[in-house]
């Protein structure tokens, strides 16, 4: 087994209000956070203290992804839509308004942004053509994230209605499975790296193993007081971690699904209130999170076996 080391490297300050957004670069040295304040922001991880503000937009940022072919950074901004930021040039370079709710996951995958919003409409976004390609109403609910697994060409969507559904990407995003299980709404969803298991999480406090040969459910754990509010896989997959309204970061033993180290203010200083976004770097291996008390923590995480 092993004993796993937490060492707070640093904590990096300039938001305003509760962080929401966080995402990794194409170039993964670099992160980008985007919260309440309309501010999106660029980091440098070999220089973390120092972040570059590319956009401040006049509404909430909830939703962050890299287009690493284009090499953009496009930003769901609520209310207005999606603007897209040129990551060479560091300023937008389109945009495109898509409804009135809020944006809240953004996924591209090949030529495609697939967007989830409040009102339960997926939008599929031509990003070569920059237009709306189609939208697909799924719930009467928000789709609160979206996950994709690039090989099966799967597109996992979890709900406010406490429902997770699967579409099949190859097949113009047609259903797949719908899952049930969650007692609540499903913030957090992610494909091993693998691609054998999906898991889930929401506001029930639960993770969900689901096999994605069958979508049938492997586990469930009790694994946090309060929602969980997102998940990401260390790169091979034998590590996962969640962030919680309850202050804390959960390290969980992926062959196991065992949990194996809790990162929380009274043991590591760590964050004051709810975390909204974590994830592994796969330029360090330190976990970034991301918080209500508008700060942004990197940690360096060390497996010792034992």
């Amino acid at each position: 087994m092993s004993k796993i080391q937490v060492n707070k490297l640093h904590t990096l300050t300039g938001h305003n209000d509760c962080i929401y957004a966080l995402k990794e670069g194409a170039d993964p040295r670099y992160f980008y956070t985007g919260a309440g304040d309309g501010m999106v922001v660029e980091w440098d991880l070999d220089n973390p203290k120092d972040g570059t503000l590319l956009a401040r937009l006049p509404h909430s940022v909830y939703a962050l992804e890299v287009d690493s072919k284009r090499n953009t950074l496009i930003v769901g901004h609520n209310y207005e839509g999606i603007h897209v930021i040129d990551l060479v040039e560091k300023k937008e370079s389109w945009s495109l308004k898509l409804s009135a709710a809020a944006i809240f996951d953004l996924k591209v995958f090949g030529d495609e942004l697939f967007v989830a919003t409040g009102d339960g409409i997926l939008f599929v976004v031509d990003l070569e053509a920059r237009a709306i390609k189609r939208h697909i109403k799924l719930s009467s609910k928000s789709i609160r994230v979206l996950a994709i697994a690039p090989f099966k060409k799967q597109l996992a969507l979890g709900f406010s209605d406490y429902s997770i559904q699967i579409l099949d990407l190859a097949q113009g995003a047609a259903p797949i499975a719908r899952l049930e299980g969650h007692t609540n709404s499903v913030f957090a969803l992610g494909f091993s790296p693998d691609e054998a298991v999906l898991v889930s999480g929401g506001r029930d406090a639960c993770l969900k193993f689901w096999n994605t040969n069958s979508y049938l459910l492997e586990e469930n754990v009790v694994a946090h007081l309060y929602a969980i509010n997102y998940l990401s896989f260390r790169e091979d997959g034998q590590y996962l971690v969640t962030c919680s309204m309850d202050k804390s970061l959960k390290l969980w033993d992926m062959s196991s699904r065992n949990l194996v180290k809790v990162i929380d203010k009274a043991r590591n200083a760590g964050h004051g209130t709810s975390i909204n976004k974590v994830f592994w770097s796969t330029y360090s291996g330190v976990i970034v999170s991301v918080s209500d008390d508008r700060t942004i923590a990197i940690w360096q995480i060390e497996a010792q076996t034992l």
